[in-house]
């Protein structure tokens, strides 16, 4: 069932600022809960799937069910949500079921993407006391994909400076898989950025994994790990 879902449209996509520098900002790609309302009804259909939630040892989780065409049977998927900084109860909901939905395989490209930084020239940084912070607001203007479902080509804009490009990377033939499931070029920097962005060291991955080799990191596993420090918080700017 997870093969039937397609990929995000550029217009689907938001931007998030995740870290602010005096040097420029770095940003994250993501989805929202109505992208998944939408994804879901245009693949299994309105009566096609359902949503509930259960809160376990004080933590919100999502059930997301699909019901199988063939059996008829209801398949679920879950994850927790994480609390925001405010209405704690809604954002765990809503969190839940983007999350639960990744698990569906809805916006899972999102993994691949590359480290996105805007150079200070292209934002503006602001100072609040101690604290940096930019309130400009950027958008996917462009975005493409391999066979792979991974991200080759991405365009972003600012649209606070009338849609002025500050982020490009340009399609390009993917790399033939390597012996042992080696990770694509988009993967490595999908997974550098987020080393960068979390402040978690090669290093520990390794250790946390049982891996002798960056290289030997396979699809799988790729997953894991992204998956993992998508629930890390960004290292303080």
């Amino acid at each position: 069932m997870e093969s039937q879902i397609r990929l995000l449209h550029a217009d689907e996509i938001e931007c998030r600022v995740s870290t602010v520098k005096e040097s420029g900002v770095s940003l994250l790609l993501y989805k929202d809960a109505r992208v998944d309302q939408r994804v879901l009804d245009e693949t299994f259909g309105l009566f096609g799937w359902k949503r509930s939630h259960q809160c376990i040892d004080g933590n919100l989780y999502c059930t997301v069910e699909i019901r199988d065409p063939e059996s008829g049977e209801w398949v679920a998927k879950q994850d927790v949500g994480t609390v925001g900084h405010a209405e704690k109860e809604k954002s765990q909901a809503s969190d839940s079921f983007k999350r639960a939905c990744f698990n569906w395989g809805i916006g899972r490209e999102l993994y691949t993407a590359p480290f996105i930084w805007v150079p200070a020239a292209d934002a503006a940084i602001k100072k609040s006391g101690d604290r940096l912070y930019c309130s400009d607001r950027f958008s996917v203007r462009s975005i493409s994909y391999n066979k792979n479902r991974e991200i080759t080509g991405l365009t972003v804009v600012n649209d606070t400076r009338n849609g002025q490009m500050v982020y490009e990377l340009r399609e390009k033939p993917g790399r033939a898989p390597q012996p042992g499931g080696a990770l694509s070029d988009a993967q490595m920097r999908s997974l550098e950025g987020e080393l960068r962005r979390t402040g978690v060291g090669m290093e520990t991955v390794q250790e946390r994994y049982n891996i002798g080799n960056p290289s030997d990191i396979s699809g799988e596993l790729y997953g894991k790990i992204m998956a993992a420090l998508a629930k890390t918080k960004s290292r303080a700017a």
